[in-house]
């Protein structure tokens, strides 16, 4: 028997700014305990993929820049994203809308 096919959402992030994505990698690592974090680094963009859902706080992302950043900010970085996406001033969250 094999196993159903795990849906994934999250983030892609334009590859020209490095610090960004691997603050971004960091911080969704660190706001998502015990689920497995894929990153895929395309070149021109770096996929970070959650299972089900991925969340990343504006707390854990300023930790891992070293400095102040409104989560406002992340949308030009982004190329594109999987699931959907419900952005606040504290945290963003992708997710699945449904379960199938």
């Amino acid at each position: 028997m094999t196993e159903p096919h795990v849906k994934m959402v999250g983030p892609v992030v334009r590859g020209v700014n490095a610090d960004l994505a691997d603050a971004l990698i960091t911080a969704i690592e660190a706001d998502n305990p015990g689920a497995e974090v894929v990153v895929e680094d395309r070149g021109g963009y770096i996929r970070i993929s959650v299972p089900q859902r991925c969340r990343v706080t504006r707390a854990s992302l300023e930790e891992a820049l070293g400095h102040s950043f409104q989560l406002s900010q992340l949308e030009p970085a982004l190329s594109a994203f999987s699931g959907r996406l419900k952005l606040t001033d504290d945290e963003a969250i992708w997710y699945l809308e449904r379960q199938d």
